[in-house]
């Protein structure tokens, strides 16, 4: 008999509630950018609602600080990348200082600008300056890896030094090939990304979790159409 999936930590669960009932995480059938037909598609730029960006502040708070308890990692600074981490960087710095004051009552968040300003202060960075700072990035996901790549470039530019990073979500599905039904193992973006920094990549919630959670928020099929496609992509990470 097949054990039971072990069920979700309380503010995960909250969370995936709210990204289904906030329409963040829908189900159905969507072309993505790798052309590939998902069963679901999360879009982490609909979290524009006070009470939606309360829950995705929280879960990014929650997942550091679980993180922290297990493991010591040094933080100075969240750093959103333009556009979308701008908001997510910013609320999850202050929801980790009301979630524990004692080790983050002086966390202080970053963000870069898309062209770098010529007057008043100048420069690329809005926030607290990077340099000499552990710097943790707080995306949405990582796709292809490309808008990391880059932002880890700013930081290391800056003079920061990189010792995290965290996403909404890990789809933990394998690169696309040349032949996207090739079946041989490769990595996912995620993969990628910790094997070249070295550094952990933290996420809110799986593809195992979203689909270990699906009991009672989504349908039968769809929580088969997620398990045919996880097994179809799944990463070798």
């Amino acid at each position: 008999m097949a054990e039971a999936a072990p069920a979700l930590e309380a503010w995960k669960a909250d969370f995936l509630q709210t990204c289904i009932e906030g329409g963040v995480l829908r189900f159905g059938t969507f072309e993505l950018k790798s052309k590939r037909i998902s069963p679901y598609f999360f879009n982490a730029g609909l979290f524009h609602r006070a009470d939606l960006l309360r829950s995705i502040s929280t879960a990014y708070a929650e997942t550091i600080r679980d993180f922290v308890d297990k493991n010591p990692l040094p933080i100075d600074v969240l750093f959103g990348p333009a556009y979308k981490g701008i908001p997510l960087a910013t609320a999850a710095t202050e929801k980790l200082a009301d979630l524990d004051r004692d080790r983050f009552g002086r966390l202080s968040y970053a963000f870069n600008r898309k062209e770098a300003k010529d007057h008043g202060e100048g420069g690329n960075i809005v926030g607290c300056p990077l340099k000499g700072k552990n710097v943790v990035i707080v995306d949405d996901v990582i796709t292809a890896g490309t808008a990391i790549r880059e932002a880890i470039d700013i930081i290391e530019r800056e003079g920061g030094k990189l010792t995290a990073i965290i996403v909404a979500l890990d789809r933990m599905e394998k690169m696309p090939a040349e032949q996207d039904d090739d079946p041989a193992p490769r990595q996912s973006a995620i993969g990628q990304v910790r094997q070249r920094y070295g550094v952990p990549v933290l996420s809110i919630l799986t593809l195992d979790e979203i689909i270990d959670g699906l009991s009672g928020l989504g349908t039968a099929e769809d929580i088969r159409r997620l398990g045919d496609y996880r097994d179809r992509y799944r990463a070798s990470d």
